[in-house]
């Protein structure tokens, strides 16, 4: 009897280790996408492409013609321009540039489509296709969707005899996923509410249990989905009877507890391991994400110092165009300088001479007097009287001589004002032209340290590219 007792026993314990191994062995098909109607939004998935529409009305001239790619909420705007034959990148946004572009033939033929490459959860939004000339928008929604296998597994026994709890999980979602319990019929179970979770890249971790009973296949599906973009993944699993049998044996009740408990820490260890590769998964990306993110602030550092130094060409250029426009000033001053002096001279050599002019008048007349006094009776008087008309005559040049020493001497006095205004803005000048000489020296010894940091930021950067 007792034999007997144990070789029942260990039937029982084989039984339902093959139960144990049956249940582990599960399998998965995946939804295919639906085409979607023209008049749905684009959808696409993370890491593919997709083509927005735009199209020009017919007669338009392609290669004149501009059209303006942009989302409102983005700052800039911008997310690609197209203008008189060519690509606008100075005000585009940065998360798309390398990632977009327009066909130039097909745009020849009025098709002003829009193409983006390596898609981001970010790229979700409205779009707007204008063209200014024409005063016209088109707005196009994007909806970029991200999907992912479910994985089921045995959560325990039911509460009530004769049931067992399912557990479904799947990760890596976008948008938020509804997860829907079938049995091997295709009717829906009645589950508990799906727990959500939402990561920091955006996507979503949806779990949801059910408690099932006996049915005459045993086959579940957990199937998660979403309608929007119209992408569903599923999984089944089959749970044999014997998992919904309750035996009065105490040697199989003992088994069961065994077997259910070595599962129990299976399904713990397996849980503790995919946490793990959930965690290394997710600090590989936070430390991608970082690295593009310092990539990025240091080729903004290399547009920053080309901008600096086209800057700093420019004030160069101005730097250097108002030292030749102070040097030729100063040689015009100078030149007004030795006109001056050449005025001066022959002022004062005027000046000397009206002098000269004036004394021999003066000894002339001095000498007249003398002799006029010499002389006596009638002819002597005759003489006087002729005397005197020629006194007044010299007299009166003796004067115009002493007018004009002193305009001579009013025009010196003015010449001697007028150079040394002259001399004071040479010097004033000649001041600019040094300060603006020193501010050139700095500008070109910047210049030259901009180059130097460019090229070790270019030099780190493509050690960086190399190592990696």
């Amino acid at each position: 009897m007792v034999h007997m007792m144990e070789g029942s026993s260990l039937k029982s314990s084989l039984r339902s280790f093959n139960v144990l191994v049956f249940l582990l062995l599960t399998h998965f098909d995946e939804g295919q996408s639906q085409a979607m109607a023209p008049s749905q939004p684009v959808l696409s998935m993370v890491g593919g492409d997709a083509v927005l529409p735009c199209h020009l009305e017919a007669g338009l001239d392609a290669a004149q013609v501009t059209v303006e790619w942009g989302r409102p909420d983005l700052e800039p705007r911008f997310v690609y321009i197209w203008h008189n034959g060519k690509e606008i990148t100075n005000d585009q946004n940065e998360a798309y540039k390398g990632r977009v572009s327009m066909s130039a033939d097909e745009l020849k033929q009025g098709n002003a489509s829009l193409k983006l490459t390596q898609l981001k959860i970010s790229d979700n939004g409205r779009y707007r296709c204008y063209l200014p000339k024409q005063k016209q928008e088109y707005f196009v929604e994007l909806l970029v969707g991200s999907v992912s296998s479910p994985g089921v597994s045995l959560a325990g026994l039911g509460r009530t005899h004769g049931s067992v709890e399912l557990q479904c999980e799947s990760a890596g979602w976008y948008p938020e996923p509804e997860v829907l319990w079938l049995d091997g019929d295709g009717n829906l179970l009645s589950a508990g509410p799906t727990e959500t979770v939402r990561g920091p890249d955006d996507l979503y971790t949806v779990s949801s249990r059910v408690t099932v009973e006996k049915k005459h296949s045993n086959k579940f599906t957990c199937r998660v989905q979403q309608k929007k973009i119209n992408q569903s993944r599923e999984t089944w699993i089959h749970v044999p009877d014997d998992f919904f049998e309750v035996s009065s044996s105490c040697a199989a009740s003992v088994a069961f507890s065994v077997i259910f408990g070595l599962m129990l820490v299976f399904t713990v260890s397996l849980f503790v391991w995919k946490w793990k590769q959930n965690k290394s998964k997710m600090k590989q990306f936070q430390h991608r994400k970082e690295e593009e993110k310092q990539l990025m602030a240091e080729t903004n550092k290399i547009e920053d110092f080309d901008k600096k130094k086209a800057k700093l060409d420019e004030e160069c250029m101005k730097n250097e165009e108002e030292q030749n426009n102070v040097t030729q000033t100063i040689d015009d001053l100078q030149k007004i300088k030795k006109k001056l002096e050449m005025l001066k001279e022959n002022l004062l050599s005027q000046s000397q001479e009206a002098d000269k002019k004036s004394e021999e008048q003066e000894k002339k007349m001095k000498s007249l007097d003398e002799e006029v006094m010499k002389k006596e009776g009638d002819q002597t008087a005759n003489r006087a009287q002729g005397y005197f008309k020629l006194k007044d005559i010299m007299t009166e040049v003796k004067w115009n001589l002493g007018d004009r020493k002193k305009d001579h001497q009013q025009l010196n006095m003015n010449t001697e004002s007028i150079m040394t205004a002259v001399n004071n803005e040479v010097e004033k000048q000649k001041e600019k032209k040094h300060k603006l000489e020193i501010s050139l020296e700095q500008m070109k010894q910047q210049l030259e340290d901009t180059e130097k940091h460019k090229k070790a930021l270019q030099s780190k950067l493509q050690s960086d590219n190399e190592g990696n």
